[in-house]
């Protein structure tokens, strides 16, 4: 749709633009969730992959820097 057929109808701009508003909500509302706090005396769990097998931070770097 070119912008010079869109801004003759204020409505068709007034969909646009809340289009565009609702997509900048979507991503931005996509924010990492905060971690658990920890209690102490308590320990956390074990990360676990798809298969239920736990790893550890080393794995996830030996596969980073797998492709240097």
């Amino acid at each position: 749709m070119g912008f010079s057929r869109l801004f003759r109808s204020r409505w068709a701009a007034l969909l646009w633009s809340a289009g565009i508003l609702w997509t900048a909500y979507d991503v931005a509302s996509d924010a990492p969730e905060s971690q658990p706090k920890t209690v102490p005396g308590r320990t956390a769990a074990q990360p676990t992959d798809a298969t239920g097998a736990a790893f550890d931070p080393r794995d996830l770097a030996v596969l980073a820097n797998a492709g240097e």
